[in-house]
């Protein structure tokens, strides 16, 4: 099987910052596209960020400038830097992976637990 575990969320400041990492385990041959999602209070889940292997890089319109996601392949981990952080930034975010578990077949998706992320005064 294959494990995603988040860390890093919490409770910020406007204007303040957080890391959100993630790291993925078990049968792991490799990994494609990796990325954020969030789901904020009677919202529905959206993307927030991906990064491919390669490290091509997507962000959502309101993210843009201010959140910056990266990976470390080696290690099977995606970060996401969140900064300048605004009250409706608010959501449990959850990391998500594209696994290949062998040399060959497809891949499969995969997904974090979540971890609250509050941005308040």
């Amino acid at each position: 099987q294959v494990q995603l575990v988040e860390s890093g969320g919490g409770l910020v400041q406007p204007v303040g910052s957080l890391r959100l990492s993630c790291a993925a385990s078990g049968t792991i041959f490799s990994i494609d596209a990796m990325g954020w999602y969030r789901q904020g209070p009677g919202k529905e889940r959206e993307l927030v960020a991906v990064i491919s292997s390669g490290g091509a890089t997507t962000y959502a319109d309101s993210v843009k400038g201010r959140f910056t996601i990266s990976r470390d392949n080696a290690k099977n981990t995606v970060s996401l830097q969140m900064n300048s952080l605004n009250p409706e930034d608010t959501a449990v975010y959850y990391c998500n992976a594209n696994v290949r578990k062998y040399l060959v077949g497809r891949s499969y998706t995969y997904w974090g637990q979540g971890t609250q992320v509050t941005v308040s005064s």
